[in-house]
Order: C-alpha cells, then sequence, then structure tokens
C-alpha cells in the first residue's frame, strides 16, 4: 500500500468487469458442485474489489475539490458505466439467487447475504436506468452548489462550517451575526435547491412506481436492507423519542438559558454550553491527528494497530478548504483493506467528534475488511453501522485531556448533552422524509410547512429570533442526508439509544463493554439487524421502554454534572 495521495487513479476497466460478469454468472448457472459456484463468487468479488477501489478514489478525490474539472467529469462517466452495469449485475444475482448451491452458501456464510441479493433484485433494474443516471447528476449538483456557497463575515470569506465556530462563540451579538449570515447562505441557495429537491423526490418516486412499489417510501425501507423492522415500527420509535427525550431536552436547554443569563434561548444559543465558552481542542490538525494516535495505541491492541495505519497511510482529509463538500464521512479502499475518513474541521469540538466518531467507523471497517471473506457482508446496515461511531466517541472519554486540558469535564459534559439532545432532531428528519415520499406532488411551501409542524412538536424550545426563513420551515434544508442519503437518518438515533446502553456499562465494567462492542464490530454485516443486537448484547430500541431505559443514567448524569445550581 502507498499513500492515498500517492494512489494512481485509473478509470475501471467496465467492460472486462461486464464480461466478468458474465461468465460468473455462466460458471455459477453450470457448475456441477459447490466449490465450482463458490470459486466463480470469489474471482469476480477480486475484479469488483478493484472497480469499487478506484470508483473510490474518484469520489473521495471529487468531495475534496468539487471544482476539480477532471474527478467531476470522471464521476459523471463512472456513474453512467455503473448503471449501464445493471443489467449484467441482475442477471448474476438472479444465477445466485437460484443456484442449486443456495443452501452451502448460506450454511457457510449466513443468509443476510440471500436477503442482500433478493433485495437488490427487486429494487434494481435496467428499466430504472435512465432515472438512476439523473439521481446521480442531482447528487452531485448538489454538492457543487453546497460546496461553492460562501459569504463574507468579519472580514474573511466563510463557507457554512466556517460559521459554525462564530456561533460558539461567548458574545452574543457575534452568535446572532453568524447565525443570520448561515441562514442568509442556505436562503441564498434555497431556489435552486428547492427546484433540484422536486426532482430528486419526482425520479425516485418514479423508479419505485416503475420497480412496483405504492410509493418511494416501500422501496427505499429495501433498498436500505431494513429487513427487521417497518414503518409502524419507527413511528413507534419516534413515539419513545416524544415521551421521554423531548421533556429531557427541554429540561436541559431551560437550564442552558439560566446559566447563559439570558431571557430566551434561540436557536445561536444552543451550541453555547457555558457561559465562559466551551471547550475547544488544543492543538493544530496534525497535533490532534498524533493525539488521536496516541489515544487509540492506549485503548486496545486493536485500535493501536488500526490507527496507526491510518497515518502511516495518510488515510483521511480533515480540514475545511474552499470547494470541499460538506460533512463528514468514512469509506473503504477495499483492494487495500483500507479506510478513508473525510471530514470538515472547523475549530470546535466537532473536530475530536470526528477523530472518535469516524474513526469508529474506520476501526470497525478495518477489523471486518481482515477478517470476513464477503466483501459485501464487511459491513452492515446503519443502524448497526453508526452504533460503531457512537460507541467509540463515549470509549474515548478517559483520552480527553490532552485534546480539552482543563475544560475536559466541559468537553464530556457537552459532549453527552448534544448525544441526547440531538435525537429529537434525529427523529423530526425521519418523520419529514415519510411525509415527503408520501405525497410526492409536496411543493417547496408544503414542504417548509410540514418540517415547521413537525419541529414544533419533537423540538418546542426552538426559537429562531424571527428569522423568516427559518421560522417558516426553511431549516429542512441545512440536512444533506435528505438530498443525498433519503431515508438515512432514524439510524443515528437508534444508533445512539445503543450507544448510552455501552456507555452504562463501561460505567460499570468497561472491559465486558469492550468486549461486547469488538465482538459487534467483527461481526460486520454477517447477520440481520436484530441479531446483530444481540451479538453485540444490546437492547431493541424498538421495543417498548427501551428508550427510557438506555438514556435514564445519561439523563441523571447530565443533571449531575450540568443542572445542579
Amino acid at each position: 500500500m502507498v499513500r492515498f495521495n500517492e494512489i494512481a487513479y485509473q478509470r475501471p476497466d467496465m467492460d472486462a468487469l461486464k464480461d466478468a460478469a458474465e461468465k460468473a454468472t455462466r460458471k455459477v448457472c453450470d457448475a456441477k458442485s459447490y466449490p465450482e459456484a463458490r470459486e466463480a463468487y470469489f474471482s469476480l468479488q477480486e475484479m469488483e474489489k478493484a472497480a469499487d477501489t478506484m470508483y473510490t478514489v474518484c469520489h473521495i478525490r471529487n468531495t475534496i475539490n468539487t471544482a476539480d474539472p477532471f474527478y467531476d467529469s470522471e464521476m459523471k462517466w463512472l456513474r453512467e458505466a455503473e448503471a449501464r452495469m445493471i443489467p449484467a449485475f441482475k442477471a448474476w444475482r438472479e444465477a445466485l439467487a437460484g443456484s442449486r448451491f443456495r443452501k452451502e452458501f448460506e450454511a457457510e456464510f449466513g443468509s443476510q447475504l440471500f436477503r442482500k441479493i433478493d433485495a437488490a433484485l427487486m429494487t434494481s433494474d435496467e428499466k430504472i436506468v435512465p432515472e438512476t443516471v439523473r439521481e446521480g447528476e442531482l447528487r452531485q449538483a448538489y454538492q457543487k452548489i453546497t460546496a461553492g456557497a460562501v459569504t463574507e463575515f468579519q472580514g474573511e470569506k466563510c463557507n457554512f462550517y466556517g460559521l459554525l465556530k462564530h456561533m460558539q462563540s461567548t458574545d452574543r451579538a457575534e452568535r446572532k451575526e453568524a447565525f443570520e449570515a448561515w441562514a442568509g447562505l442556505y436562503e441564498q441557495i434555497s431556489g435552486e435547491l428547492d427546484v433540484l429537491y422536486a426532482e430528486m423526490v419526482r425520479i425516485r418516486d418514479t423508479m419505485a412506481k416503475k420497480m412496483g412499489f405504492k410509493t418511494y417510501t416501500e422501496m427505499a425501507y429495501l433498498s436500505r436492507n431494513r429487513f427487521d423492522y417497518t414503518r409502524e415500527d419507527a413511528a413507534g420509535f419516534r413515539e419513545q423519542v416524544l415521551k421521554t427525550i423531548t421533556p429531557a431536552v427541554a429540561e436541559i436547554r431551560e437550564s442552558q438559558r439560566k446559566k447563559l443569563g439570558i431571557d430566551r434561548l434561540r436557536y445561536y444559543d444552543e451550541g453555547l454550553k457555558f457561559p465562559d465558552g466551551n471547550a475547544v481542542p488544543i492543538g493544530t490538525v496534525q497535533e490532534l491527528v498524533e493525539k488521536a494516535r496516541n489515544m487509540y495505541l492506549e485503548m486496545s491492541p486493536e485500535t493501536g494497530e488500526f490507527f496507526s495505519f491510518m497515518t502511516e497511510y495518510e488515510l483521511y482529509d480533515l480540514e475545511t478548504k474552499p470547494g470541499k463538500h460538506m460533512g463528514g464521512y468514512m469509506t473503504r479502499l477495499p483492494l487495500y483493506q483500507a479506510p478513508f475518513i473525510f471530514s470538515n474541521f472547523n475549530g470546535t469540538e466537532a473536530d475530536v467528534d470526528v477523530l472518535t466518531h469516524e474513526a469508529g467507523h474506520a476501526f470497525q471497517g478495518y477489523l471486518a475488511m481482515r477478517s470476513i471473506p464477503v466483501a459485501a457482508l464487511s459491513g452492515s446496515t446503519s443502524e448497526i453501522n453508526e452504533i460503531h461511531s457512537m460507541s467509540m466517541e463515549h470509549f474515548a472519554y478517559p483520552w480527553m485531556e490532552p485534546f480539552f486540558g482543563e475544560k475536559t469535564g466541559k468537553y464530556i459534559t457537552a459532549h453527552l448533552i448534544g448525544a441526547l439532545c440531538m435525537i429529537p432532531y434525529l427523529v423530526c428528519v425521519d418523520e419529514f422524509q415519510h411525509a415527503v415520499y408520501a405525497d410526492p406532488g409536496m411543493g417547496a411551501a408544503d414542504w417548509r410547512k410540514t418540517w415547521r409542524d413537525i419541529e414544533k412538536k419533537y423540538m418546542p424550545w426552538r426559537d429562531y429570533d424571527g428569522n423568516e426563513f427559518l421560522e417558516s420551515g426553511g431549516f429542512w434544508m441545512q440536512k444533506l442526508h435528505i438530498f443525498l442519503y433519503p431515508f438515512y437518518y432514524i439510524e443515528y438515533a437508534l444508533a445512539q439509544i445503543c450507544a448510552f446502553q455501552y456507555y452504562g456499562r463501561m460505567k460499570e465494567n468497561r472491559k465486558a463493554a469492550w468486549e461486547d462492542y469488538l465482538r459487534l464490530c467483527r461481526a460486520g454485516g454477517t447477520k440481520g439487524y436484530f441479531e446483530l443486537l444481540e451479538t453485540g448484547n444490546l437492547l431493541n430500541p424498538f421495543r417498548d421502554g427501551t428508550v427510557e431505559k438506555s438514556t435514564a443514567h445519561v439523563i441523571r448524569e447530565i443533571r449531575s454534572r450540568y443542572m445542579q445550581d
């Protein structure tokens, strides 16, 4: 392996991959024994890993600089080429699904592989190639629009992330000014995003109808491999949040208002937890990475090996820069069994959160890619994947002092508050998406009203200080998942409930909690959601009472740390 920036990008030979898929399909159909069928599967997997790695290299470099014309056009080519591969891989999946050796595959690798194959056959077809290509174009357009949005603030050019640190200033006037600039950026591009999202919804609805689904929601659940729970289950979970977490957060927000000494808590006040300022990480980007390396070396032999690998091959891009895609993510370079972390550092505690959250994803990927032979099973569904990341944030608490010094206690308190307070917003996004795809004919005004109504239910404390754009419901627009990854968001809430379970156990028996966590990481996606919860010794968030049981100790700790006069 070489450093990431030394990896030579080479356009994948999609014709050769197509030929290989067709050849593997014939081999599986003609196989006289399971070893023959198995060999066909793994020979094609090796070619897929090579192509997937080049696709990922291109994607990473495109998101690092959305203005780079080469990787911009290359991503367009790859999306179109990928869409043209749909018929060949549909035939391949049909051959596997109908193979006389299916039981042998399942005996060796588990039934989850074929649940995924069956779901892919129901959600991917050559008849939706035009819509698939167009959806990819719209995703890329969204990335460019949001990455290119900048404003001048206090004499410097700022994007969305550059404004966030100002929204945590101890100077309320500065917070408000930054907030107005932040909202203004979204209002400035809102017309473009309204048009873009309308087409995204229309295309997704068309795809679902072509594939025989009544709504895109049904197709999305299957596409996201939600085999174990339904829309009704999700609604029941949201009700648990409304009953247990919304009142607790309202209590926290009132304490925050009193601590800050203000008449009403506005949106731009929510980020500031302490009147003398939040904990801010100490050091440059490289110094923070070095502190993270020391942390993971001490945490466990497995994490030490993992993060040393990440730093040796520079498998991350962390700093905010012009033209960089918003957000953060972890992705994989399967040919090298290597994770990659992408982020936008902004000088706040969130920078350290990235080094724990995305590193949690990367750690799981590092372990699973080395132990699970079926690449499609090395990662799980997002409901499980986010447990890996969110739990790592809590497991890292004992090593926070090098990052925050004397403000370490403030950081941990603020992190717990943030983790709990985020959950009502997470379910807002989920309920909003269910509403949008239940009525795909809705327009911009309908989306805003729908969002604001949902927001008032789960977050009644939210006050935009008269900002017309946000008071009318424009806040939904700031969540990139709504545009790029439809229905991906409730997973964060489900996972946080499980991460709180690990955190509770950490306080009693860290070694046992860590062993449960490691077992879950190593299992990858070899089992379904409910089975993996059992593997990790976790309670099911959908069962009545689980939210209350999982958060009670966190609420008590926040009261003790933050809400005592």
